[in-house]
């Protein structure tokens, strides 16, 4: 049973993503309804409230908290096995807030996402410090983007070249765990403009392989975490 959060509240994406375009959310005694994909995954966004996809969100910090805190508290997700909080890039209001309205939760950790060139890794860099600075694990990093592999020909591109040595440097440097590299595949946009599973619709894609490997390693990372919580307990 999975919950995802989409607190991007500039750049809603994920209904779109998810095929949820102009789906509504419902309140009944018990709060928010999420937005169902599938029996199993519930979805809530600041875009099941805009009158328009092309609606901006022209919001300072207080407003943005507020929605946050109300999408933590008033959204009923009923029981579930992990809640995925979709955050925008950058280390401001929303990521803060959602830091610190779970502290009490102990949240199993953040993935964060790089692309292989060095102008995308300053920004990780400072986002590894973001998580060190407020206690908040990292469960590791994926590099997205990490080169391409030409369907008719299979050699391998590099699009975005890692002049620095890439994701895999990094976490070296800042011993951080490397969950895995995701190749660029065209399908993976189409995949998402038509609100479609990319792993369904190639489900022989180098990228759909990393992406089950990648999930795999943040499963074992998160049961690993819980039994020794309850080893403490």
């Amino acid at each position: 049973q999975v919950a995802l959060l989409d607190i991007d509240i500039c750049g809603p994406s994920i209904p779109k993503m998810m095929g949820l375009e102009g789906e509504q959310v419902h309140q009944s005694g018990s709060g928010w309804s999420p937005v169902y994909v599938e029996e199993n995954l519930g979805v809530m966004s600041v875009g099941f409230l805009l009158s328009s996809p092309d609606d901006a969100v022209i919001w300072r910090g207080p407003k943005k908290n507020g929605l946050i805190k109300q999408f933590l508290r008033d959204v009923d997700w009923g029981e579930i096995d992990y809640l995925v909080v979709d955050t925008p890039p950058g280390t401001s209001d929303e990521h803060l807030s959602v830091v610190q309205y779970l502290s009490a939760a102990h949240i199993d950790g953040a993935v964060i996402i790089t692309t292989p060139q060095e102008v995308s890794l300053q920004d990780v860099r400072k986002e590894i410090n973001f998580c060190h600075k407020v206690k908040l694990p990292i469960i590791g990093v994926v590099e997205n983007m990490s080169g391409f592999i030409c369907p008719k020909c299979k050699n391998e591109s590099q699009i975005f070249p890692p002049t620095t040595g890439g994701a895999e440097k990094m976490c070296e440097n800042l011993n951080v765990s490397l969950l895995g590299k995701v190749p660029l595949d065209p399908q993976i946009g189409k995949s998402c403009d038509k609100g479609q599973s990319f792993l369904s619709e190639a489900p022989e894609s180098p990228a759909t392989s990393s992406y089950r490997n990648i999930i795999q390693r943040i499963q074992e990372y998160c049961d690993q975490r819980h039994f020794q919580e309850e080893k403490i307990i």
